[in-house]
């Protein structure tokens, strides 16, 4: 009785380990291969999803037991982005054929995906855990992606600790240099209902909006550029 109750300790504990302790490196090696298998020029193949789910539901069931702590920042930063991204993908694929996120009630602030060990909402991952905690990281903006054509593409490759800073760089420096996102007309420029949504992420220690996208601009806006915004396309992010 003693042996047994001393395996099955083991077992519990070696269960416990396994399912909220494992190494994120498959994580990231199987998220990256999805990205590249189902998105291609920043749109999903949700049709193809729907078909066979087999890939994003493996990948799903792995990424539900994985728990990183933030300190561990660009591995948590990482995690996240994809954990946020996946579950807009579930989503979608879940409620498929859909023309836009906003066809489905509480897509971003109702419904919950089992994921990081939290049973969590879009919003709450993009709010609580990703800006939440690292508050000084304007270019979260520019990788999370809502399904929605208004938002910047989403890549097809996985963010990954290692490589998580350029490729922030990156992605922050092409939505900014694009011009159907950043768009400019003589002394005025129209910019994506992110910056308003958003601003205070924009204009810390005393910039405004127009010197965060000079920052990563090649032909940089006037000083005093008037600034609106055009309106948000929620429409699908869908492969046809």
């Amino acid at each position: 009785m003693k042996n047994l109750l001393l395996n099955f300790t083991a077992f519990f504990l070696f269960t416990c380990v396994v399912g909220y302790g494992q190494d994120t490196s498959e994580f990231f090696t199987k998220a990256d291969t999805f990205f590249s298998k189902y998105v291609k020029n920043g749109k999903v193949n949700y049709k193809g999803l729907k078909e066979n789910a087999t890939d994003l539901n493996e990948l799903l069931v792995l990424a539900k037991g994985i728990s990183v702590s933030k300190s561990k920042s660009k591995e948590y930063q990482a995690f996240w982005i994809n954990g946020y991204n996946l579950s807009v993908i579930e989503g979608i694929v879940a409620n498929y054929p859909i023309k836009s996120p906003l066809d489905k009630a509480g897509f971003f602030d109702k419904i919950k995906y089992d994921i990081g060990g939290e049973k969590i909402t879009l919003n709450d991952i993009e709010n609580k855990l990703l800006r939440g905690n690292f508050p000084d990281e304007a270019r979260f903006h520019f990788v999370l992606v809502c399904a929605g054509l208004g938002c910047p593409p989403i890549i097809s490759e996985a963010y990954l600790p290692t490589t998580l800073e350029a490729q922030l760089e990156r992605q922050t420096r092409l939505a900014l240099n694009d011009n159907s996102f950043i768009q400019v007309a003589k002394n005025k420029v129209k910019l994506s209902q992110i910056f308003e949504w958003y601003k205070g992420d924009f204009i810390k220690g005393g910039n405004n909006l127009v010197d965060f996208v000079n920052q990563y601009r090649t032909e940089k806006l006037p000083k005093g550029t008037k600034v609106s915004y055009y309106p948000y396309d929620w429409t699908l992010n869908a492969i046809n």
